[in-house]
């Protein structure tokens, strides 16, 4: 887990399993000869072996019982699953085997994101913790995550023997049929969860990767993330098993309603967490990449959920994000008292979306995601950049346009259309088959794809160094440089216009009991000042930070001794000339290097694992749509067995729907 930045790496090193034809996690971490080799370098390159047997054990415990609940519900002898899916039930109108998961996802999810936030929190403001299970945001992303699991599981075991949940549902054994939603939630919960395991090994061949992007935690955060498509896709096919069966009570439209908005919120809520370090000021990342983020989130997010609920519904998952961004803001923030995040703000985007519904059908998605992103990439960057200069620790800059701008364009284009792509296929009557609105999600993946393959190199140009003068200062009791040696700084770059087109030139000091950015106040060509006392004692790590063009570079201005890493201390000298670095060599500085055979691995093995998730995600999305249009007469399913014949409307659905 990032230690001391992103998702935490808690020491679960877990490789799930595919149990009986069900999927049920278990939670394996290393042997005992592996995890011996953590004691070597304590808190900084994976979990202690007493750790990892506790919190195997804590692994297998819960998966035991999910396997005792789940295959003794399905033989008929432990009762509670189904009195429970009965309740849930009730007070939902949809059938157990969507109500009780899609609950269970949404709870385990609001607990996740919320210990993602504290986590990253924490790291910020007080560097890598004594092990993963000293650290309390740990906890609720491993329930959270382990949750969402856990919902993908009830939703495969809840379906009565000989019960179908619809044309889309996914056969396991002759009398047993999971709803497609389920897998996919399933899926998307093993996928986040297999992080941890692979996270710690990565830790131990590599070190920390104190980012939020590191490969492991984008497994974290997508796989969450990922999941509100199944929560999707499972309410589709409980509305239609409803409506293939007169007798069973519908959901009210209005809860239907905001099922979809709450969805979509989530998901772009799931979204928004990749900025997470724009967002709490600590990019390592070019500035580009943020406004494509946020234009891909908007896109994505906004025209599906219009397509998919209609009227009013891309304002309902802004709003629905805001509050619950808010709230973990405040929670994170002055409730615990850590950095508190700053959040986009999605609604003059969603205003878009809703302007331009207004002139377009949504009953033809590919024009309507064509003026959507035209709509999303002017006027909601323009919002976003604004917005970005009342809140942002780092605010957009005006040498971001040049770069930020059609990145930012082609990032609303390329997510609108596949957001419409979603919301075509996860809509309770499917839209008809629309080979360019398919040629269109293609397109957008790839436009996807190349904008963040283009934005990832960080090359930095050798030659540019910062002569420093710091002259010590008593620092105000309410400041986070209070209670030891505090400096104001001089720094006079070489060449003196090195700095002239930068997108950000700052200070900034964390790990330390508190986070500072400070943006340096030009005094002449080349000479920078600090605006504020800068802390450099006991574990603040400070430092001067440059992103000029494509490259991210670093002075140091005090790094502690780090025993763990065997790094020597960097001092905070009263008078210092030292060359720009890399950026990502000063900021994680626990990284080491690898053999190119070893890196290369692995990076082929998460990346192989996420491209299987998403082509599972893609499949069951198709799915989802083809079995909801399927014409009279087409004589089998996507598993090759028999099928009734099934049409779009109620009756055929529910002929498609009766138990086997």
């Amino acid at each position: 887990m990032p230690r001391p930045l992103g998702p935490p790496a808690p020491s679960p090193r877990a490789p799930l399993a595919l149990i009986s034809s069900a999927v049920a996690a278990s939670a394996l971490w290393p042997s005992a000869a592996t995890a011996a080799t953590a004691a070597e370098s304590p808190g900084a390159g994976g979990a202690e072996f007493a750790q990892i047997a506790i919190a195997t054990t804590g692994a297998t415990v819960l998966t035991l019982v999910l396997l005792v609940l789940g295959f003794g519900h399905r033989s008929g002898k432990v009762p509670i699953l189904g009195a429970i899916g009965r309740f849930a039930e009730r007070q939902s109108g949809l059938p157990p085997w969507a109500a009780l998961p899609s609950a269970f996802a949404g709870g385990s999810l609001l607990v996740a994101v919320f210990g993602m936030y504290w986590d990253i929190a924490l790291h910020i403001d007080q560097g890598r913790d004594a092990g993963p299970l000293a650290n309390p945001a740990h906890y609720f992303i491993l329930f959270g995550l382990f949750g969402i699991f856990s919902a993908g599981w009830l939703a495969i075991v809840l379906p009565e023997k000989g019960e179908r949940p619809g044309a889309s549902a996914i056969r396991i054994t002759k009398d047993w049929y999971a709803p497609l939603g389920g897998v996919l939630i399933c899926a998307c919960g093993a996928f986040a969860l297999i992080g941890f395991p692979l996270d710690d090994v990565w830790h131990r061949l590599f070190g920390q990767d104190v980012t939020l992007w590191g490969p492991t935690h984008l497994m974290l955060i997508g796989g969450a993330s990922m999941t509100l498509i199944g929560i999707a896709a499972l309410t589709v096919e409980a509305l239609r098993f409803n409506a293939a069966n007169p007798s069973r009570r519908p959901e009210l439209a209005y809860a239907t309603y905001m099922r979809a908005i709450a969805s979509t919120g989530g998901f772009m809520l799931g979204l928004s967490t990749f900025q997470a370090e724009f967002d709490f000021g600590v990019p390592q990342f070019r500035f580009v990449l943020e406004p494509v983020m946020l234009m891909l989130a908007a896109g994505v997010g906004l025209v599906a959920v219009r397509i998919w609920a209609g009227k009013g519904a891309a304002i309902g998952a802004a709003l629905f994000f805001l509050l619950i961004r808010g709230l973990l803001a405040l929670a994170v923030g002055p409730g615990l008292g850590e950095t508190t995040p700053v959040m986009p703000l999605y609604v003059v985007e969603a205003i878009v979306v809703e302007l331009v519904a207004l002139r377009v059908a949504t009953s033809k998605p590919l024009p309507f995601a064509l003026w959507c992103g035209l709509g999303i990439g002017t006027f909601g960057l323009a919002a976003e950049w604004g917005w970005s200069h009342l809140v942002a620790p780092i605010p957009f800059p005006e040498t971001l346009v040049g770069s930020g701008v059609p990145f930012g364009i082609a990032a609303a284009f390329s997510g609108a259309l596949v957001g419409a792509w979603i919301g075509a296929r996860i809509k309770e009557v499917p839209h008809p088959e629309d080979r360019p609105l398919r040629i269109g999600a293609v397109v957008g993946a790839i436009g996807i794809a190349a904008l963040i393959a283009i934005g990832l190199p960080k090359p930095v140009e050798p030659g540019t160094s910062a002569t420093v003068q710091l002259t010590d200062v008593v620092a105000p009791a309410d400041t986070p440089a209070a209670g030891g040696r505090a400096v104001q700084a001089v720094v006079t770059l070489s060449p003196p216009k090195a700095a002239d087109e930068a997108k950000w030139l700052t200070v900034t000091a964390w790990q330390g009991d508190g986070f500072v950015v400070d943006h340096l106040e030009k005094v002449s060509q080349g000479v920078y000042r600090t605006t504020q006392p800068i802390p450099v004692h006991d574990d603040w790590k400070a430092l001067i930070r440059l992103h000029v063009g494509r490259g991210l570079a670093a002075v140091p201005i005090f790094l502690p001794a780090d025993a763990a890493i065997k790094a020597p201390e960097t001092p905070a000298l009263a008078q210092f000339s030292r060359p720009f670095v890399a950026d990502h060599t000063v900021l994680q500085r626990e990284q080491r290097p690898a053999a190119a055979t070893i890196t290369l691995l692995a990076y082929l093995v998460v990346g192989g694992i996420a491209f299987a998730l998403l082509v599972l995600l893609v499949w069951g999305l198709h799915r989802l749509s083809v079995t909801g249009r399927k014409p009279t007469g087409t004589p089998h399913d996507a598993d090759g067995a028999a099928e009734p014949r099934v049409t779009s409307t109620p009756e055929a659905t529910r002929a498609a729907s009766v138990p086997i």
